[in-house]
Parts: structure tokens; sequence; C-alpha cells
């Protein structure tokens, strides 16, 4: 999807949106609306809040990171073809451009039934509507031993961008000759289905070329690769043979710290020299903390219309956190759509029209195999009223016949379009 379809579809609601009413106007100039958490989500829905209120509600970002670091891109950091510095941007144009107040704090609490939010300094803040787009937590007590070992930094699990990131590339590349980095992936849902095997992609293309005796081992709790299977499975007997070990069914239970084993489930024990342990996840803390996680204790339920939570009204949560739609991808291009539809959705509420009774959402998905070469997955989903849910549209979408160089010039321009949309 290029610049122009990710604003094209924003731009028909903007155009719906336009003509507001004095009342229309005056309900949004009194309404306090806050955003937590500057992600794909956040960040899209606080400049679209914005957009589709001609610049008129009061829109606060809070956000305890001072820059935005994105999740898609950042595997090519761990196998050291990128740097961290390519893939951040900063969050000034949200203010500068769009008048959106960002508060750089985390939220330590909502009271839902005062509607107040309270920040870890101290500070209270009232809201109307609340968008909560929280990322994951990880469930570090779902793996024995895990806790201990991410803090005395033997494992990594590097699955939001940052400092760990770095960390990570800078273990792989001080890896013993002949060594092993083993990476274990939880049964799904988790966020970025494909992203484990990317990773493993980046790992062992690093290997190949700077300790081609190195080994990769993937532990993967599912049946089978999850995402873009038979592309993964082609690359890795073509390009990794002898490199890569795909072992499915694989579920890690337990982490050795002293002697770097991981133990599984039924399987013998892994020992290895890197370990890039993923435990089970869930929606991101606060989300838990507030209530807002009905579904099973871990995801959240929201009405898909609005993506208001079923469990608080007037919390509308976004992304990686929610209980995701048959076929639903937990993506960063999923939670910038979200975000839009959500922010269209308040926007109207606040201003007494009808929301959108058919919400369409798109997918893509792109994944490198390699420095340069790239293959992806794309789907179209549209909304079922009989079924209160987004259902994929037959024949939408697609997936690429194989890895190509072309595929990964597109996958960059999806990344600065998308950074663009979210954050410019």
């Amino acid at each position: 999807m290029d610049r122009r379809q990710f604003i094209g579809q924003s731009a028909a609601a903007i155009g719906l949106l336009a003509g507001f009413s004095g009342q229309a106007r005056a309900n949004l100039q009194k309404a306090e609306i806050i955003v937590i958490g500057g992600g794909y989500g956040g960040a899209t829905a606080a400049k679209y809040l914005r957009l589709f209120s001609n610049n008129t509600a009061k829109v606060t970002l809070i956000e305890p990171n001072a820059s935005f670091i994105s999740c898609p891109m950042s595997n090519l950091v761990i196998g050291g073809s990128r740097n961290l510095a390519e893939i951040t941007s900063p969050y000034d144009a949200l203010s500068k451009r769009h008048g959106i107040k960002i508060i750089q704090d985390s939220v330590a609490s909502i009271a839902p039934e005062k509607k107040t939010v309270k920040l870890a300094s101290g500070k209270t803040l009232r809201y109307d509507k609340a968008v909560v787009s929280p990322g994951v937590s990880l469930n570090f007590k779902s793996i024995d031993g895990l806790a201990q070992a991410n803090k005395d930094g033997i494992t990594l699990q590097t699955w939001k961008a940052g400092l760990e990131t770095v960390a990570l590339h800078k273990q792989i590349a001080a890896m013993r000759t002949g060594g092993t980095f083993a990476i274990s992936i939880p049964e799904a849902p988790y966020r970025c289905p494909p992203g484990p095997y990317e990773r493993a992609c980046q790992v062992a293309n690093y290997l190949k070329q700077n300790n081609p005796t190195s080994q990769v081992i993937i532990l993967d709790a599912n049946q089978d690769v999850i995402s873009k299977g038979a592309l993964f499975k082609k690359v890795w007997a073509e390009q990794y043979s002898g490199i890569i070990e795909y072992r499915p069914k694989s579920n890690v239970v337990g982490v050795d710290v002293k002697t770097k084993t991981l133990k599984l489930e039924v399987e013998d024990d892994v020992k290895a020299d890197v370990l890039n342990v993923l435990p089970q996840m869930a929606a991101g803390e606060i989300a838990i903390k507030t209530g807002l996680a009905n579904s099973n204790g871990r995801w959240v339920n929201v009405n898909y219309l609005n993506f208001e939570s079923t469990a608080r009204k007037d919390i509308h949560v976004l992304g990686d956190a929610i209980q995701i739609a048959p076929a639903m991808p937990k993506s960063a291009h999923m939670a910038n759509q979200h975000a839009k539809i959500a922010a269209a959705a308040i926007v109207a509420e606040l201003s007494g029209w009808e929301v959108n009774p058919a919400p369409v959402l798109t997918n893509t998905c792109y994944s490198f195999v390699n420095s340069k070469e790239v293959v992806h997955v794309a789907s179209v989903h549209q909304y079922n009223a009989a079924e209160k849910t987004f259902k994929t549209v037959p024949g939408s979408g697609g997936l690429s016949p194989a890895p190509s160089v072309l595929e990964g010039v597109y996958a960059w321009g999806w990344a600065h379009n998308i950074w663009a949309d979210s954050l410019g």
C-alpha cells in the first residue's frame, strides 16, 4: 500500500466530517480526549482525531519514550544490516503540525468510573474519551526461570524495539565460532505472527557471512509455521541449509540460567549460546490492570465499529492488545487501521453523528528473508453486521510467489509511508 492509498482512505472520511454544525464543534471543543501509548495505534489515533475533527478536538498523547522506534524493520538491526537510527522517528510533528499535547510519562492507573488517568509522576488528568493502545505484555511466569534469566541479561526478548534490539545483535556478533542461537516462539496469538521467523532469517543471514559454522534453532510451540509457512521453509532450505533447524511442537517451559539451557515440555533440552525466548503474551499491563482484558484475562474484547472496550464505556482499545477478529493479525499496519476507524467513530459520537456501519480494514506485512529480499502477505477485512466482527474479503490480498529484491524496495516504501502517516 502506497502513501496515496493510506491518505486516500482517510481523506474520504475527512470530507464526510468537514461540515461541522456549531453544536458539533462546541461538543468537540469541550471534550477531553486522552490517548495512552504512542505506538502505531496510539500515534495514528491522536493524529487522526485532530484531522477528522478539523483540528477541533483536544487531544493529549501520553507516551514514556522520547522517540518512536519501529518494531517492523527492527529485525534488520538484529541482523546487522541496519541501525537503530534508521527506524527511529521523533514525535514532534504531532505537536508542531497537528496541535497534539504530548506528555512524556507513563500511566500508573485509569479510573473508568471517575474518567481519570493518573500518571506515574503523580498528576491526574480527566477524560471524556480515552484511547488505550498499550501493545503487549510478556508473561515471564509462563516459562520457569525466565524472569531471572531476563533480569540477568542471559535471555533477551526484544519484542519491543529499542536498546534490547542492539543488545541482542551484540550477543550474536560475540557468539563463539560454531555456536548456537535459539529462538522460542509461544503459541499464537502473539504480536507479529511472522516476526520470529523473519528474525531467524536475519540471524542466519548474519551468521552465514560472519560465523558460517554456527546454527539457528527455531523452537516453535505451534503445530507449524503460522505465517508465510511455505515461503519461509523454502528460504530456509535454499538459503540457510545447515544453518536453520526448525522444530515445530516444541514448547519451552523452563530456562536454566547457569547452563543456558532451554527445557521443553516433551522434547530433550536445548543448550545454546544466545537465547531469544519469547513467552506467552497478553494485552499491555495497563489494560489488564484496568480490567479491560475480559477475554481469558489476556486480551480486550471490543465493539469493532468503534473499538470501544466491552468492559468499560468510553475507553477505546487498539492494536495488539485486542481480541482479534478471525484471520486478523496483530500487526503494525492493522493497529494503524484500528486507529483510523476508532478516531472517526469517536469524532462522530462526540458530534452526535452516526458511526460508520460498514468499516473496512486492510493489512500488509513484509518479511525480510535476508538483507534485501522480502516476502509479503496482504488482506482486506470487511465488517460483518450480522456477526458483529470483521471477516476477510474472499479473493482479497495475496501472498508473494517468491522472495525478491523488488519487494524489499516496496517494504521500505511501506515503512516510510506508514511512519509518515502515523507520525508526520
